[in-house]
């Protein structure tokens, strides 16, 4: 059916049938396999693992890639581009209550457990135990520093808070059809992204070398590695969400008109610049 059948009110593009859901299924199955092997140690496990991912990175370019040739083919009219906004934003929200989770965590570690750990009656179970933040908890007596806010932190707030202006400078760009404009300012945003990965990996190598910060360091060191490792790992994928971007106008996909999956990815790129600027205050500063 042509583009404007599907604009049509009350028209929904509709798929044929497809193997890609089987496909991602086998992958699950296989990973889980994998994953009890590997957790006990059974020689089998890693293979099986890394075959799981492989199938699962086949299920990703394929089904994504039947996506995009039916985007490309503007098979795709108000109604699916209406569904993909809402499952995206649903998407981000989910994200949003998952780091909600880890800083509640934090939260309820730092004013409610370790003050109470110091006070009342468990304050006889440890008696030198002084509660006061950071601390790795009344059981743990290795000494350690935190992370200053004014080193790497900094830098790399200033590297996010760059990367989504050079990223809304490449929006801009494609909406006004200017492509060199766009794969420039894109490359830049992704090249910003690399470097906070490349800082953050420095970083942490520095707190377990100098610092003496681990994940194992109580519950500064668990909700420290927690809150900043997940965060990294969603600057990789998004930093991989915008290189498929990157390609995809390199090979001249996208107009003013039709192009949310570039802002599917801006979304969810300043969502982890948002998340960054909190974990900052939070994590580094407080």
């Amino acid at each position: 059916m042509s583009a404007s059948t599907h604009d049509t009110p009350g028209k929904y593009f509709v798929p044929q049938p497809s193997h890609w859901p089987l496909v991602g299924s086998a992958a699950l199955l296989t990973l889980a396999f994998g994953a009890v092997g590997s957790m006990n140690s059974l020689s089998w496990g890693l293979p099986v693992l890394a075959v799981g991912f492989g199938i699962l990175l086949v299920m990703l370019f394929g089904w994504f890639g039947a996506v995009v040739r039916e985007s490309e083919g503007r098979l795709y009219g108000k109604n699916v581009d209406t569904s993909f906004r809402w499952s995206m934003s649903w998407f981000i929200f989910s994200e949003v209550m998952f780091f909600a989770a880890f800083f509640g965590a934090l939260g309820y570690a730092r004013l409610r457990s370790v003050p109470d750990l110091a006070n009342g009656v468990t304050s006889m179970l440890w008696p030198d135990f002084a509660g006061t933040w950071p601390t790795a908890g009344p059981h743990l007596k290795e000494v350690f520093s935190p992370m200053g806010a004014w080193g790497i932190p900094a830098i790399n707030t200033a590297l996010l808070l760059t990367s989504g202006v050079t990223l809304t400078i490449a929006h801009h760009a494609l909406i006004a059809g200017k492509r060199s404009k766009l794969i420039t300012w894109l490359a830049a945003t992704i090249a910003l992204g690399v470097v906070f990965l490349g800082l953050q990996i420095y970083e942490y190598i520095h707190a377990y070398s100098a610092l003496n910060l681990k994940l194992s360091t109580g519950i500064f060191g668990s909700t420290f590695f927690m809150l900043t490792g997940f965060h990294g790992f969603h600057v990789t994928v998004g930093a991989i969400m915008l290189a498929v971007i990157l390609a995809r106008s390199m090979r001249g996909h996208f107009d003013a008109q039709h192009h949310f999956a570039f802002e599917a990815a801006a979304w969810y790129w300043h969502f982890v610049d948002v998340v960054w600027l909190g974990l900052f205050v939070v994590v580094y500063m407080l």
